[in-house]
Parts: C-alpha cells; sequence; structure tokens
C-alpha cells in the first residue's frame, strides 16, 4: 500500500505542475497582490509604537489567502475537471482504494501550499524586510496548514457539486469575496458595518486570525475560540462534501 500511496502522490503532483495557469495563482498571484498592499509602506509599524511592521501583517494575511487557495482550487477545481473528463469512473474501476486516492491528493495539496510559502516569506523577507524568528515562521506555517483542513472539506463540495466548466468562476465567485469580507485584503474595521458584523463568523476569519496571532498581532478571539470556529466549519463542509459525493454516486451508479 505505501508504494501505490507514493506513485499516486506522484501522479497527483505531475497533475499539479502540468497546470501552469494553477502554479501562476498559487504561487505568483498572492506576491503580486503582496507587492499592491504591503510594499509601499512596508517597514513602517503596523499602528503607533508597534513592534509588527505593516509588511509583516500583509504577508501573515496574504499567507492564510495563499493556503486557503490552493487548498479549495487543489481540491475543488481538480476533482470537477476529473470528473468532467470521466476519471471517476475509471477509478471506480480500478484497484485503487478511495483512501489512498484521497490522501494522496491531501499530501499533494499540503506539499505544494508549504511551496508556495516558502515562496512568499523569501519574497516578503528580501522586498519587504520581514524578518521574524525562525520559530515564528515555523508556527505561521503550521498553523496554516493544519488550520486549512476546512478548506479541503469546502473544495471536495465544490468539486463533487460544480461541473469542470463553471468551477474556476464559482469557486472565485465564493473565494474572492469572501477573502475581502475576512479582512485578508482590507482590515475588519475599515469594511462596510454590515460586513463588519458578518466578518467574524466568515470561515477565512478565525483562519487569518491563527496567522496573524502567530506573528504577535492581538486578535479578536483567543487562538482556542478560532480553532473551535475552523472545527465547526470542517465538520460542516465535510458534511456538505460527502452528501454531494454520495449524490453525484447515485447519479452516476444507481
Amino acid at each position: 500500500m505505501a508504494r501505490v500511496f507514493l506513485m499516486q502522490t506522484r501522479a497527483e503532483m505531475l497533475k499539479f505542475w502540468r497546470v501552469p495557469a494553477f502554479a501562476f495563482f498559487s504561487l505568483g498571484l498572492p506576491l503580486i497582490i503582496f507587492t499592491f498592499f504591503g510594499l509601499r509602506q512596508a517597514t513602517q509599524p503596523l499602528y503607533p509604537h508597534a513592534a509588527i511592521t505593516v509588511g509583516t501583517y500583509v504577508m501573515a494575511s496574504m499567507a492564510a489567502y495563499t493556503v486557503g487557495n490552493v487548498m479549495v482550487f487543489s481540491f475543488g477545481m481538480a476533482l470537477a475537471i476529473e470528473r468532467g473528463q470521466k476519471q471517476d469512473l475509471l477509478l471506480r474501476a480500478s484497484p485503487l482504494p478511495p483512501a489512498i486516492y484521497l490522501l494522496a491528493k491531501v499530501v499533494n495539496a499540503a506539499l505544494f501550499a508549504l511551496v508556495a510559502l516558502i515562496v512568499l516569506f523569501v519574497f516578503a523577507h528580501f522586498t519587504a524586510s520581514v524578518n521574524l524568528a525562525a520559530g515564528t515562521w515555523v508556527t505561521l506555517a503550521a498553523r496554516l496548514l493544519l488550520g486549512s483542513i476546512p478548506f479541503i472539506g469546502l473544495g471536495l463540495g465544490f468539486g463533487y457539486l460544480v461541473g469542470p466548466n463553471a468551477a474556476p468562476a464559482v469557486i472565485n465567485f465564493v473565494y474572492l469575496p469572501t477573502a475581502f469580507a475576512s479582512g485578508i485584503f482590507i482590515p475588519v474595521n475599515q469594511l462596510p458595518d454590515f460586513i463588519k458584523g458578518l466578518a467574524p463568523y466568515l470561515p477565512l476569519n478565525p483562519f487569518v486570525e491563527l496567522g496573524w496571532n502567530a506573528i504577535g498581532v492581538n486578535t479578536d478571539r483567543a487562538v482556542s475560540t478560532d480553532v473551535l470556529y475552523l472545527v465547526a466549519y470542517a465538520i460542516g463542509f465535510f458534511a456538505l462534501a460527502l452528501w454531494a459525493y454520495r449524490r453525484d454516486t447515485a447519479a452516476k451508479f444507481a
């Protein structure tokens, strides 16, 4: 089984790197956004007398956006495309265990997200003078990778509910506005009043707060509360994904 898992993981990696558009949007787009939002005032304090700079804060925000983006798109768009190409029918007829197939996707997405984080960290360090202790870099990456589990469930739900042609548009239509409303690109206190009240309950808000807290920002909630929010979202999203999977399976094989 270990050999099968390694071979399937390698196959999933090749799928990723053979789609340049996905690699660009996962690796390049966060750097472009960071350039616009983080470089102009990179070395200025986040607020008067703060030890944390604007560049560090924006970097943590982009790190959360990047990891969530990789998880949602790598599962949502990739799965929708595979369904459109009838690969799920071939997999069902093959001896590959579904658990191995899913685990290989999870490992591949986590590795790709880690690469994207390293690229962002290096870029922020050299262009915006973002300097953190080694332990802080590791804590930030670990929190975001572990905290991204709910977005795997969300991606799976999209993958089984949306067709291959509509998947990129639908996922972007949901994910990008949610990122804005969660305070990733614009601080929550600068958002319209009706969005301010909604922001704390959006899945990306407790997720990005894990990143902000890791770099020393005083967040609105305790880390334990953010974790509870993410656990609740994980349960909900995976329940949605399971329902969508059963619905899709019943339609094809009933």
